[in-house]
Formats: C-alpha cells, structure tokens, sequence
C-alpha cells in the first residue's frame, strides 16, 4: 500500500514538473515572437517606414530649397544684372535731363535808324526725355524767354533740332511767342515767331558756349512788321 502511495506521489510530480516546463517553453517562445515578429508582420509595417522615408525625402527637399534660395540659378542672377544696368543707365540718364541755356546779346542788331538797338538777357529750357529721333534729325520742345534793356518782353515755346558734329552742335529753333514792347520796339503784333541758329561748342562734360542769331516777325499779321534781328552768346549747362 505504502509502495502504491509512492508510486503515485511520484507519476504526479513528474507530471507536474513537466506541464511546469511546458507553460514555461510556451511563454518564452510567446516572448520571442513578440519581440521578432514573423515576416508576414514585418512586411505589414511597411507603412510607418514608407512614411519614414516620406519624411526623410520632404527634409531633403527643404535643405534644396533654402540652397537654391540663397544661390539662384545663373539665368535669374543674369536677369538681376541686366535689371541692375538698366537702372543705373536710368539714373545716370536722369542725372543729365534738363538742359539750362541763358544767353545776352544785341536786341535789334541791324536797327538802321538806330533808336531801338539794345541789349537783352535771357533764358531757356529743355528736357531731353522728351527728345525725339527722326529721319530729319534729333528733335525736342524748347520754352524760354528774354528781356530788353528798354523793357521789351517776349515769351516763346516751340522745336529745335539738334545736330552734333563731333564737338560742335548746330540748333535750328522756331517758336511762337507773345511781345510786349514795353518802351522798346513795337512789331506791330503781340503774337511774333521767332526762327532761330545756334552754333555750340562742347566745353567740358554737359557744358556748350556757343552763338545765337535770331529773327522775330509776325509774318505780316500785325498792323506793321518792321521785325527785329538779335544775336547773343549762349552758355548751356546739363543737370
């Protein structure tokens, strides 16, 4: 009887040992495959490592962006420097737009009576944006005015053509004007035209000296048109 107990003590121990053994195999094995899971799984998280690199290409496509930001390509810099020339050029031609000429001289120079021969000082003006090209030459409005020794006034605006050779500038001019006589010379009209030649000679940069003649009439529309012959020296400057 004794020997049947031990003998039944011993089958349970045993077979408790091993199912203990077999609960512990089985949870390290658990243990295993969720620390390495199969191939099947892995290839299941491909997703999160797609979006990993997805990330990783969008962080190298921002450092290109910040390179090509601080470096432009070389067509854009080529672009900049035509843009930048052009608009030096722009200022320097601004710098020299305005063309200032004063001028004194003889009013009257060829009077033959001799009463209203005088002396008259005056100024004009031209703006060279408003130049234009033509077969005929370089033309551009001009506006000024003058004053005699006797009070005479005349107002004019009109064209003058320009003509450079080398040096020296030729400047036909004709303008239509108003005159008052003041205690000078009548012309027998308030309305006069004046027709007019310079001849300039390049001093220094934007400088010219140069002569004028002039003839002022009012081509028979007044009551009288005795007329008036002028000349003077002229100094022109550019700003």
């Amino acid at each position: 009887m004794k020997k049947l107990v031990l003998l039944f003590i011993a089958m349970s121990f045993l077979t408790n040992t091993h199912l203990l053994s077999a609960e512990k195999e089985k949870n390290i094995l658990q243990k295993l495959f969720s620390k390495y899971p199969p191939a099947s799984t892995t290839s299941k998280s491909n997703p999160a490592n797609t979006t990993s690199k997805s990330n990783k290409a969008e962080k190298e496509k921002n450092i290109l962006q910040k390179l090509f930001s601080k470096y432009p390509p070389a067509s854009t810099t080529l672009k900049s420097t035509k843009s930048d020339k052009n608009l030096n050029s722009e200022i320097i031609s601004n710098d020299t737009n305005q063309n200032i000429l004063v001028y004194t001289g003889t009013f009257d120079t060829i009077d033959k009576e001799g009463d209203d021969k005088t002396t008259l000082v005056g100024i004009e003006h031209k703006n060279k944006n408003l130049f234009r090209d033509t077969w005929l030459g370089t033309f551009s409005p001009t506006s000024g005015a003058f004053v005699t020794k006797k009070s005479s006034v005349y107002l004019y605006s009109g064209i003058e053509a320009d003509y450079n050779l080398g040096p020296i500038n030729i400047s036909p001019s004709f303008a239509p004007g108003y005159y008052e006589a003041g205690d000078g010379k009548n012309l027998g009209s308030a309305l006069e035209f004046k027709s007019e030649v310079k001849i300039g000679v390049d001093l220094f940069k934007n400088s010219n000296l140069g002569y004028s003649y002039s003839h002022i009439s009012n081509n028979d529309w007044g009551d009288v048109n005795p007329g008036s012959d002028n000349q003077s020296v002229t100094f022109s400057k550019k700003f």
